[in-house]
């Protein structure tokens, strides 16, 4: 008996490259035994609410595009307490996660692991009343993904997110925010001009941003807050310490937890999976074990 899979694909996603070898991809699932049922998105959002609305009527779906619209599946199945089968064919213009978990970047290669049998159990995150797979962050540079127009990222890569992200330099003085940070009875009260809490060995499609051992599954987040430079001495420090070239920086501070509370005096905005996350006063983020059942190499 075939089993029942739900393809879901961002026609707009990355180059549009998925639209060459759907023929070929589409062969493939039914070679797999899948009985395949095909829905292209048609706005941001749409996968999000296929998968909550349909997810439970099919075995695994498999979603093409870039990290938000796997956000948008896992984040659909779990808001119905599903954890029906995913396969992921990323094709954007940045692919954090499938970077992290060994998807590759030919589409057919990730379209014979996503109709694989080498599923994993991968932790998830919350972050108030939403969902994201491997990051949540907040100040500098965060509304790049999200503000960067798409027509730019198709024609550059990721090169429009590091071209777009300069422009945000000038803003460092309004992108400083006095937060409370309140983790594992610690509590931080520092300026801070970004932060990250994430689940992936890499972040904008830069590796080695977040150090240490990094494990998908150990239920722990990988925290990182970036204080406020005072001059532009202590802003070559940081990049340096993010970027390797020197040793760590008492202005980038690191750390895991399962769970962390952010608190600020007003509204700050988020970004989750690489889109708006919305504005929020008390960021309240937790791990969700091994919620995110998917297929990897």
């Amino acid at each position: 008996m075939s089993r029942k899979l739900l393809f879901i694909y961002n026609p707009m996603s990355g180059t549009s490259a998925i639209k060459p070898v759907l023929s070929d991809l589409l062969d493939l699932f039914v070679k797999q035994g899948f009985d395949v049922t095909v829905r292209p998105t048609q706005a941001r959002g749409d996968a999000c609410e296929i998968a909550e609305a349909r997810g439970r009527e099919f075995d695994r779906i498999i979603c093409a595009g870039g990290d938000g619209t796997l956000d948008e599946v896992a984040t659909g199945l779990l808001k119905q307490g599903l954890q029906t089968e995913i396969g992921y064919i990323p094709c954007g213009s940045t692919n954090d996660y499938a970077e992290s978990v060994g998807i590759p970047s030919d589409l057919v290669g990730a379209g014979k692991i996503a109709c694989g049998k080498n599923l994993s159990a991968l932790d998830m995150g919350s972050l108030n009343e939403d969902y994201f797979i491997y990051v949540a962050a907040f100040g500098l540079f965060t509304d790049v993904s999200y503000q960067t127009p798409q027509e730019l990222k198709n024609i550059l890569g990721h090169t429009a997110y590091v071209l777009h992200a300069l422009k945000t330099l000038k803003d460092i003085p309004s992108s400083s925010y006095m937060l409370q940070v309140e983790y594992d009875g610690n509590t931080i009260y520092d300026a801070f001009i970004y932060g990250m809490v994430t689940n992936s060995n890499s972040v904008g499609g830069i590796q080695g941003i977040i150090s240490g051992d990094i494990s998908l599954s150990d239920g722990l987040f990988e925290v990182t807050l970036i204080r406020t430079p005072e001059n532009p001495l202590e802003l070559s420090e940081i990049i340096a310490a993010l970027t390797g070239v020197s040793p760590e920086s008492d202005l980038v501070l690191t750390f895991q937890t399962k769970e962390l509370r952010i608190i600020s005096a007003s509204e700050i905005p988020y970004t989750v999976d690489g889109e708006f996350g919305g504005k929020h006063k008390v960021a309240r983020i937790k791990n969700i074990p091994r919620a995110l059942r998917i297929a990897i190499a």
